[in-house]
């Protein structure tokens, strides 16, 4: 499908809605890259390509930015409650459209439909939350005298851009515009690379919702990341990716002194102790590597330390219970287990698979790409259980963003918490015990930034989510991530005849 074609794609599972438009949306409407780029995109469930989509460049941004500033200077005059209003109607429209946005998800990222349908609703659930919040970004005042009224108050930013990964594209895009917006900032969002139709599709579905210039999308590759991070018009950057791409980013924006929101990597311990219930470990083991989107996910618990004395126990069950996850067609409704989102991603999966082998690991689950036929054109990895995993393996260190879950036994508490936190990552950290003393022990010594406590992988809007050291900087989902996107002006009035 080249750029401008509108229509679908058939299937056994219906017609998946692409996006009619393939370029730059900025300003309010549609334009060709300055360049004439173009990227060709692949379905991860099936190798097929989804057709051709614009390549923005530093021009490209440079004209974004400025219409965008546009948008701005309009948006931000927008009474609180009425940009409330605008971003209610948007979370209608999504919901309207919930269906089509996650299948076509599915079939560009490789995540199955039935995880996406709840990508859909969740990015709703943002908007809605935020919309209420609008009226929350309060200033202060200072006791000065009779004289004298001192007072401070929030204003947005300006043009924000967000860079946002490829394993939740439309929620990424959709739903961390959400705090932004409210906020009364202009965002240009750069969709991943690997699977950017989701967020080209919405611009569609809301371009007469949102004034012109205050919602724009910039696909691209580094060149165009490299330029929003860079450029002197944007007033902050937002990263969700790798740990590599939160420092270029930074990198970039020094010059400028442009403040940051990052959500990077992890590499999650999930803590058992003695007294837990075994098939509920395993079940959370199951549960916190996320394997319905291959655990593609920053996260996922992919170390798993496990009390000695229910080790074996806990092993048994897991080894159960992962049989529910088999990979296939991520469009139809009944798959578990989607697919990796590119062929560079799925080979680098099975190189961490064969470290793990080389460093003495033991395979007890998985670890090889489906026999079934069906789906030897995409890019499938099943499951993948190691046991006996040390700390010092890589595949115990070095985050995999795959289906590939290591499973390591402790005795000593002391000893177990010096590993949980020896690594460079401090995202999340679920704990498994029925001893309330110990629980928050451990979690006040965890270093992560979202704990659990006998639970996982859940995350609540109005709870504060973000990590800690490597992975990341700021909190999302909260009222400080709408607060982070506003900047406090102190104003100081000498009434008349005052001497303050």
């Amino acid at each position: 499908m080249k750029q401008g074609d509108a229509g679908g794609i058939g299937g056994d599972r219906g017609e998946v809605r692409l996006p009619a438009r393939r370029g730059l949306f900025y300003g309010g409407a549609w334009h060709a890259p300055e360049s004439g780029a173009e990227a060709e995109t692949l379905s991860p469930g099936t190798g097929r390509s989804l057709g051709v989509v614009a390549q923005a460049s530093a021009k490209d941004v440079d004209a974004a930015v400025a219409a965008a500033r546009k948008g701005f200077l309009a948006w931000r005059d927008v009474a609180p409650r009425e940009r409330a209003r605008i971003l209610r109607a948007v979370a209608a429209r999504i919901r309207q459209h919930a269906d089509e946005l996650a299948l076509l998800d599915a079939v560009d990222c490789g995540n199955p439909c039935s995880a996406m349908r709840y990508d859909s609703h969740a990015s709703a659930d943002q908007l809605e939350f935020f919309s209420g919040l609008v009226t929350e970004m309060k200033g202060s005042s200072v006791p000065m005298g009779p004289q004298v009224v001192n007072f401070s108050v929030r204003q947005p930013l300006g043009v924000v851009a967000k860079i946002v990964a490829f394993n939740h594209p439309f929620m990424f895009c959709a739903g961390k515009a959400a705090a932004p917006l409210a906020a009364g900032n202009a965002v240009i969002v750069k969709p991943p690379e690997q699977a950017p139709l989701s967020a080209l599709r919405f611009a569609e579905l809301i371009e007469d919702l949102v004034p012109a210039g205050v919602f724009n999308v910039l696909p691209g590759g580094k060149e165009a990341g490299a330029a929003l991070a860079a450029h002197p018009g944007v007033a902050k950057i937002s990263v969700i990716g790798s740990v590599q791409t939160g420092r270029a980013v930074l990198a970039a924006g020094a010059a400028t002194l442009k403040p940051a929101l990052l959500e990077l990597g992890g590499k999650n311990a999930l803590i058992a102790f003695d007294d837990a219930d075994p098939e509920e470990v395993a079940s959370a083991v199951i549960d916190g590597m996320n394997f319905a989107w291959c655990g593609q996910s920053c996260g996922s618990t992919s170390r798993a330390l496990l009390h000695e004395t229910i080790y074996d126990r806990v092993v048994e069950h897991v080894l159960t219970r992962i049989t529910a996850f088999r990979p296939g067609d991520p469009a139809d409704p009944s798959t578990t287990m989607g697919a990796i989102v590119s062929a560079v991603q799925h080979r680098r999966i099975l190189d961490y698979i064969e470290i793990g082998k080389a460093e003495g690991a033991r395979l007890l689950h998985g670890g090889k790409t489906p026999d079934d036929p069906a789906l030897a054109g995409g890019y499938f990895i099943e499951p993948t259980v190691f046991g006996d995993v040390t700390p010092q393996m890589r595949i115990a260190r070095e985050e995999i963003f795959g289906p590939v879950v290591s499973l390591m036994r402790w005795r000593d508490e002391a000893e177990m918490i010096d590993i949980a936190n020896g690594v460079d990552y401090g995202l999340t950290c679920s704990i498994w015990t029925n001893d309330l003393e110990r629980a928050h022990r451990t979690a006040m010594k965890a270093e992560a930034g979202y704990v659990w406590i006998n639970e996982t992988g859940k995350h609540f809007l109005g709870a504060p989510f973000g990590g800690w050291k490597q992975s990341g900087i700021g909190r999302e989902e909260c009222l400080d991530e709408l607060l982070a996107y506003t900047q406090e002006k102190n104003i100081h009035i000498r009434l008349k005849g005052g001497s303050g």
